[in-house]
């Protein structure tokens, strides 16, 4: 199974001033739809399970419905009476990256998680600002500490927003915790100069990363990507991509890696050491999943990408 375990909710996303489209999302919901429209459609028989929380409501019809059309089960999806799913406004700049305010049930219960019955090989990625929030953190982590101990593959997208910074005393031990956790740790240049004082992706994976998990990824936006693992470090360009909008880009980066690691069929033990010409068949692919999502107002791959890129 792939397993994606976060946040849910319907962004509506303006530019001038002005809506231009409402589509479900959240960090790891965004990846499991790119996968659902990928993975789903070339290897049916490998199941996309995303974990989370969501109200009985119309939002909440809405996006079951949408996980059904794009091949991302709903049997781990918790969805509740009497609170309303979480609605995120998505305001793009004229570089069209977006800021975000969320508005939430503030008297929604904290998330439960659920039974996953994890396997060897299975495929988990969390992360964000759900990985470490107080209200989220306990059932995530249960979670992935059980599909480690089963021998998943687990992937942590540090994601760190620059709103949060007044949080980051409370929650830095929890990032280096899931960091820990995992096999493979993904952060922005953003992501590591918030948290450690720092973009140099050299230092903050010898003095940071590594110590918790030997295999690094860091990306720098339409700059380049650098990779580090204990077999290798390479430096990737990024392909100029005339954007509509980012918002997902980075997630969808994080579901090409996890198709690549599918379709390469590549081990837990294995993804401790990738070598350069491994990282050469990882990264380009999650590039293109990437740059696709830059040149549509859509959180996720097209729904024709796996015909047309794959």
């Amino acid at each position: 199974m792939i397993i994606g375990i976060g946040e849910t909710v319907l962004d509506i996303v303006f530019k001038c001033g002005q809506p231009k489209s409402a589509v479900p999302g959240g960090s790891t919901f965004n990846s499991m739809i790119s996968l659902g429209r990928t993975v789903g459609r070339l290897y049916p028989e490998v199941p996309i399970v995303m974990v989370t929380q969501i109200g009985k409501d119309m939002v909440g019809d809405i996006i079951l419905s949408f996980m059904r059309d794009n091949h991302v089960s709903t049997h781990s999806v918790r969805c509740l009476e009497g609170i309303q799913s979480t609605v995120s406004i998505a305001m793009l700049d004229g570089n069209n990256d977006a800021s975000y305010e969320f508005f939430r049930d503030s008297d929604a219960p904290s998330f439960e998680g659920g039974k996953i019955e994890f396997h060897p090989g299975d495929l988990v990625l969390f992360g964000s600002f759900f990985a470490i929030n107080k209200g989220t953190r306990e059932a995530t982590k249960a979670l992935v500490s059980e599909a480690r101990a089963a021998g998943a593959i687990i992937y942590y997208d540090i994601n760190f927003r620059r709103s949060h910074l007044l949080d980051l005393p409370s929650t830095k031990g929890f990032i280096e915790e899931n960091c820990a956790l995992s096999d493979i740790v993904r952060g922005s240049s953003e992501d590591i100069s918030y948290i450690y004082g720092s973009d140099d992706a050299d230092l903050v994976y010898r003095e940071h990363i590594s110590p918790l998990c030997t295999t690094f990824i860091c990306t720098r936006g339409a700059g380049c990507t650098e990779v580090f693992s204990a077999g290798a470090k390479a430096v990737f360009d990024v392909e100029k991509v005339e954007t509509v909008s980012t918002i997902g880009a980075g997630d969808s980066f994080n579901a090409g890696i996890l198709f690549g690691l599918l379709k390469e069929g590549f081990t837990k033990e294995k993804v401790g050491r990738l070598a350069k010409e491994d990282w050469e068949k990882l990264v380009p692919q999650a590039a293109k999943f990437s740059a696709n999502v830059c040149r549509s107002m859509d959180n996720y791959v097209d729904p024709d990408f796996f015909e047309k890129a794959l």
